[in-house]
């Protein structure tokens, strides 16, 4: 067991005891700060196609398609990205989708994420979120609604990372695994090695009752275009991926679960940026790292007006 003192709250030596799980506290604020009490907790709805047509919301991601997956596993670099005003986010995860991206899209997400409209602050932190209609009226972030059902009572999920990356400086980077049980169905989350977080229930879902069609790997910001202009929020380091490590954010170690429940690279890797100029991405291949690639970048600047 790895320990999971990756997490702020935890440093205080606080614990649950057995039995219990720790729950992120909801306070008035954060219920105020969202435009409506029906959609706190929720992804704003947008269509997730990879299309440049994505309602502000731009991404640089890398994914597989054209078979069956049973879950996904990255090490994903953590930064702590300026996100310039509340109606804004920047996060980077995984999605494990099926269905199609009309309003019967399935999704099980977990990463980390700056959001100080969920959360009053600009830390990044550790998240899950799922939907079985495209984000319209099922699922919800971490625990703000029924659904995922943690076992795990060490880590919080909402809870503030730390350490963070930092450029040119040392690089922290979490590991996440999302798996299907085959026995009972259920996706479970794991973090690090071996620690169990929780599970998501498969009768949630119509089409990720049996397996995923896709999986997505990267970085998602929200554009507001505030004062007219692209917005300056930074996806992952907020340097582009050109730069390399020790600036640009990455994921590495990039893995699919197959039918019989064993980890294996991706055959077919293919990454794409909605708006390059903004923020980009570059994969890679290497015998440490497996599948990887390099993502992010600072929004606005001359070539991204």
């Amino acid at each position: 067991m790895i320990t999971e003192e990756f997490q702020l709250w935890s440093f205080s030596g606080e614990s649950c005891p057995e039995g219990t799980i720790p729950i992120r506290r909801t306070t008035e604020q954060d219920v105020l700060r969202a435009t409506s009490v029906r959609k706190f907790g929720r992804k704003k709805i947008r269509r997730v196609r990879r299309d440049t047509n994505s309602n502000g919301h731009e991404h640089a991601v890398g994914y597989v398609t054209g078979d069956q997956y049973y879950g996904a596993k990255a090490s994903i670099n953590v930064w702590a990205p300026r996100v310039v005003n509340q109606y804004e986010f920047s996060l980077s995860q995984m999605w494990v989708i099926s269905g199609s991206f009309g309003d019967d899209l399935n999704t099980i997400e977990a990463g980390w994420q700056v959001s100080p409209e969920l959360y009053g602050d600009n830390y990044p932190r550790f998240f899950t979120y799922w939907t079985t209609d495209a984000y319209q009226a099922t699922g919800c972030y971490n625990l703000l609604c029924s659904g995922f059902v943690q076992t795990n009572n060490r880590i919080a999920i909402g809870a503030a990372i730390s350490p963070t990356s930092s450029y040119n400086g040392g690089q922290f980077d979490i590991s996440l695994l999302i798996w299907k049980d085959p026995k009972h169905g259920n996706w479970w989350l794991e973090f690090g090695s071996g620690v169990l977080v929780g599970y998501w229930p498969s009768f949630l879902f119509t089409h990720l009752t049996d397996h995923a069609s896709m999986v997505q790997f990267g970085g998602e910001i929200v554009n507001s275009r505030p004062s007219g202009f692209h917005t300056s929020t930074q996806m992952g380091s907020g340097h582009f991926a050109g730069e390399g490590f020790g600036k640009a954010s990455y994921f590495r170690n990039l893995q699919v679960v197959d039918w019989d429940n064993n980890l294996i690279p991706l055959s077919n890797l293919r990454v794409l940026a909605d708006h390059p100029n903004c923020y980009d991405i570059q994969g890679g291949i290497n015998r440490v790292w497996g599948n990887y690639f390099y993502y992010g970048g600072p929004g606005k600047n001359p070539r991204c007006p």
